[in-house]
C-alpha cells in the first residue's frame, strides 16, 4: 500500500491525516477541536519510516472540510539532546493548508516554563494554540488559467506588500483594503498594469506570527518573515474569514494578475520559522521533530545555530526537511498557480553540516523537478553565517539579487569619487559575477531600493536613518545608506533642493530601467512614497509604510512610464547575452562593437580614465545591429546614454567617424525642453548637473 501523503486529506468517509515526527516519538494523537472549544482525540497507527522520521497515520470517520485539528505528540523532554516533546502542547500540522487564529506568547504554548528554559510546562495549550484546517481544493474554479511565462530579459518585478499597497487605496472599498482580494482589485491591477509592471513579487504571504515584544510597543510584525505554516496563506489578509476563505482569497488574486498578463512571485521564507531560538514558542516543528528541521549546536543540543539572525535555521539537510520545502513550493506552483518565488537570506538553504554547498540535494532536487525548473527562482544570495555571501554563486537556473548595482548606484548618483570602472560593469550587466558559469545578464536582478532598506524618495532626502519609531532608541537598521539629502535633511520647502531631489529620483529609476539585468521596484516609489527616514520598517504597520495614493507623485509616474516603455520598445536595453569581450575602440574601420563606452570628448576611455577620482560621467553607445529584432523584426535602434553625476554641467562632444550621424534626445532628466531636439556628429552637447539624457540615432 502506498503511504499517505503528508497532511490532512479528504477522503470519501472522512480525513486522512498523516505526520512523520523524531524515531523517539512514543505516541501521536490527531485532536479535532469543534467550535466550542472541545476536543476529540485520535491515536495515529505507526506505519514505517521514511525522510529520516517514522511516519504515523489515521483515517478519522466524520471529520470534513473545515475541521479543525492539531497534534499531540508524545515523547521524551530532553531539550539538551535535542529532545522537546511536549503533549500538552497542541502543535500545527506542518502540512497545514490553512490556519486559524494568532499566536499572543502565552505560557501556555510555551513547552518550557518562563525563566526556567530547561524545565517542562505542562499546562495544556487548547484554547490558546493556531490550529490547522482541513481544506478541499476541489471546487475552485481556475476559469482557465494560464500563467503568463514572460522570460527574464523581459521581466519587470515590483516588490510589494499585500497590506501596504491598498490600505490607503481609495477606489478600493474599504472592507478590501489591506487584504488579498483588495490587492485583486481593479484599481490596483490596473495601475500595475499601465506602469507595464510584468510580475509582482509579494512580501511573505505564508501564514506568519506577531511578535508579542513588538505588540507590547504598539508595533507589529508588518513585514512577516516570521513564517509557522509553510503551505498556509496568511489568515490576516483575509477580508471573508480565516477557516480556508484565505486559500479562496489568495487564489482569486493570482487569477486577476494573470488575467493582466503579471506573474505572481513569492518571497518565501524557507531559512528559519517563527519558533525562535531555544527560548521560543512550541508552535510545530520543534515539538515533532526539533533536530530533523533545525540545525542545532553540535555538541550542545539544547540551542540552536543560528545563521539567519532570528534565533533558528531550517535544516534543509535533513530529509524531511527538505521533503517539507520542496513540497510546499510545488503545491504553490500547482495548487496555486504561482510563478516563481524570491528565496530569503537563500544562503541558508545551502548550509550542509554549517557550511553553504552550492551542489547541496536542495538545488539539485529544484534543478531536476519538472515543475519547479521551469518557474522563477530569485535568490537573496547572503544570510548571515560565516561564508553566507554567497553572490554570483548560485546555480545556473537562478537569478539573484544583486546589492552590487545598489551600492554601485547610490555612490555613483551620490557623486563619490573612482565610481566609473563598476558603473560600467554594473550597467552592463554585471559579467564579473555572472558570466565564467555561463549565465546571462538577466541572472542579475538589479533594484535601487527595495523593502528594506530607504524608500526612493527618502534616499535622496536623508543621510542618515530615523528610526525612533521602532522603539530601539534608533540603533536598529543599517547605517551603510550611501544616501544623499541634497543639502537639507528630511523634509524642505526649498524649491532648488525640492527639484534636485526629484532629478536624483529620476537618475536612479533610468540608471535602473536601462541597465542590462532585470529590473526591480519597490513599491510605491512610482510614487514617491516616504518613510520619513525609516529605514528598517519591519514593525510599522500604519501610515509609514503604506502607500499614500492620493498625494502620490504623478510626475514621477508619468517618467517611469515612459522609462518602462523604452524598455519594452527596444531590446538594445534587455539583451540575452553580455557585451562582446572587453569594451574597447574598434580599429580603423572595423565595425562599431555591440557597446562603447565614451568620454566627454567623444572617444573610447582609456585604461587609465575609469579611475580619475574627478571623473564623475559617463557616456556608453548600445549598437542596434548588435540586438536584432525578435522574429525577424528590423534592427533596433542605435543607442547613447549619458550619465552626469557631477555638481556642474558637462560639455559632450558627440562621437563622430563610424558612429551614427544623427541623433534626436528621447529621454532626460533635467527637463522636458531638451527632448525632441536633434544633434549631429561633432557637436557639442550640454548635459545639466546631476542628470542623464538618452538620444536615439536617427536613420539616414
Amino acid at each position: 500500500m502506498e503511504p499517505k501523503p503528508y497532511g490532512a486529506h479528504l477522503a470519501e468517509a472522512g480525513t486522512s491525516f498523516s505526520l512523520a515526527t523524531a524515531p523517539e516519538a512514543e505516541r501521536v494523537e490527531v485532536c479535532l477541536v469543534d467550535e466550542a472549544g472541545g476536543q476529540t482525540c485520535v491515536d495515529l497507527a505507526r506505519a514505517g519510516e521514511a525522510d529520516g522520521a517514522v511516519r504515523w497515520e489515521a483515517d478519522v470517520p466524520g471529520a470534513g472540510e473545515g475541521q479543525l485539528y492539531g497534534y499531540r505528540v508524545h515523547g521524551p523532554w530532553d531539550p539538551s539532546h535535542g529532545l522537546r516533546f511536549n503533549p500538552a502542547k497542541l502543535l500545527l500540522d506542518p502540512y497545514s493548508l490553512a490556519v486559524a487564529g494568532i499566536y499572543r506568547g502565552e505560557q501556555e504554548v510555551h513547552a518550557h516554563v518562563f525563566g526556567q528554559p530547561e524545565t517542562m510546562d505542562v499546562h495544556d495549550s487548547l484554547g490558546r494554540a493556531m490550529l490547522s484546517i482541513v481544506c478541499d481544493h476541489g471546487q475552485y474554479d481556475w476559469e482557465g488559467d494560464a500563467p503568463p511565462r514572460r522570460p527574464y530579459n523581459e521581466t519587470i518585478v515590483y516588490e510589494t506588500h499585500v497590506k501596504g499597497l491598498t490600505a490607503l487605496h481609495p477606489d478600493v472599498p474599504q472592507e478590501l483594503r489591506g487584504t488579498y482580494r483588495g490587492a485583486a482589485h481593479p484599481a490596483v491591477v490596473g495601475h500595475l498594469a499601465r506602469l507595464g509592471v510584468t510580475a509582482v513579487e509579494l512580501m511573505p504571504v505564508h501564514q506568519f506570527i506577531e511578535d508579542p515584544v513588538l505588540v507590547d510597543r504598539g508595533l507589529s510584525n508588518y513585514w512577516g518573515y516570521n513564517t509557522i505554516g509553510f503551505f498556509a496563506p496568511h489568515n490576516g489578509y483575509s477580508s471573508s474569514g480565516d477557516r480556508g476563505q484565505q486559500i479562496t482569497e489568495f487564489k482569486d488574486l493570482v487569477k486577476a494578475y494573470h488575467q493582466a498578463g503579471i506573474e505572481v512571485i513569492l518571497d518565501v521564507v524557507y531559512n528559519h520559522t517563527a519558533e525562535g531560538n531555544h527560548l521560543g514558542p512550541t508552535l510545530s516543528f520543534r515539538g515533532i521533530d526539533n533536530a530533523a528541521y533545525y540545525h542545532l549546536v553540535a555538541g550542545d543540543e539544547f540551542y540552536y545555530m543560528d545563521y539567519t539572525g532570528t534565533g533558528n535555521t531550517l535544516n534543509v539537510g535533513h530529509p524531511l526537511a527538505l521533503r517539507l520545502v520542496i513540497d510546499s513550493l510545488r503545491y504553490w506552483v500547482t495548487e496555486m498557480h504561482v510563478d516563481g518565488f524570491r528565496f530569503d537570506l537563500a544562503a541558508a538553504l545551502a548550509r550542509e553540516d554549517g557550511n553553504v554547498d552550492m551542489v547541496s540535494p536542495f538545488f539539485e532536487l529544484i534543478a531536476a523537478d519538472p515543475v519547479l525548473s521551469r518557474v522563477k527562482l530569485i535568490a537573496e544570495p547572503w544570510d548571515v553565517g560565516p561564508g553566507g555571501y554567497q553572490i554570483g554563486n548560485f546555480p545556473r537556473q537562478w537569478v539573484e539579487w544583486n546589492g552590487k548595482f545598489r551600492d554601485c548606484m547610490r555612490d555613483f548618483w551620490r557623486g563619490d569619487p573612482g565610481t566609473l570602472r563598476e558603473l560600467a560593469t554594473r550597467l552592463a550587466g554585471s559579467a564579473d559575477l555572472y558570466e565564467d558559469e555561463g549565465r546571462r545578464p538577466s541572472a542579475s536582478v538589479n533594484f535601487v531600493t527595495v523593502h528594506d532598506g530607504f524608500t526612493l524618495r527618502d534616499l535622496v532626502s536623508y543621510n542618515a536613518k530615523h528610526n525612533e519609531a521602532n522603539g530601539e532608541g534608533n540603533r536598529d537598521g543599517t547605517d551603510d545608506n550611501r544616501s544623499w539629502n541634497c543639502g537639507v535633511e528630511g523634509p524642505t520647502d526649498d524649491p532648488h533642493i525640492l527639484e534636485l531631489r526629484a532629478r536624483q529620483e529620476r537618475n536612479f529609476l533610468l540608471t535602473l530601467m536601462l541597465s542590462q539585468g532585470v529590473p526591480m521596484l519597490s513599491h510605491g516609489d512610482e510614487l514617491g512614497r516616504t518613510q520619513s527616514g525609516n529605514n528598517n520598517a519591519y514593525c510599522q504597520d500604519n501610515g509609514t509604510t503604506w502607500i499614500d495614493w492620493e498625494y502620490g507623485d504623478h510626475d514621477l509616474l508619468r517618467f517611469l512610464g515612459r522609462l518602462v516603455e523604452l524598455r519594452k520598445q527596444h531590446p538594445v536595453f534587455r539583451r540575452r547575452s553580455f557585451f562582446d569581450g572587453t569594451p574597447v575602440a574598434p580599429a580603423e574601420g572595423d565595425p562599431l562593437p555591440d557597446v562603447v563606452w565614451l568620454d566627454a570628448d567623444g572617444a573610447t576611455m582609456g585604461t587609465n580614465d575609469w579611475d580619475e577620482d574627478w571623473a564623475k560621467s559617463l557616456a556608453f553607445f548600445l549598437n542596434g545591429d548588435a540586438v536584432p529584432g525578435v522574429g525577424g523584426a528590423p534592427r533596433d535602434s542605435d543607442m547613447l546614454v549619458i550619465l552626469n553625476a557631477a555638481d556642474n554641467d558637462v560639455d559632450y562632444l558627440v562621437p563622430a567617424g563610424p558612429f551614427p550621424a544623427k541623433w534626436e534626445t528621447i529621454l532626460t532628466t533635467c527637463t522636458a525642453a531638451l527632448v525632441g531636439e536633434r544633434t549631429g556628429a561633432g557637436e557639442r552637447f550640454v548635459v545639466p548637473a546631476r542628470s542623464a539624457v538618452v538620444l536615439e540615432a536617427v536613420p539616414d
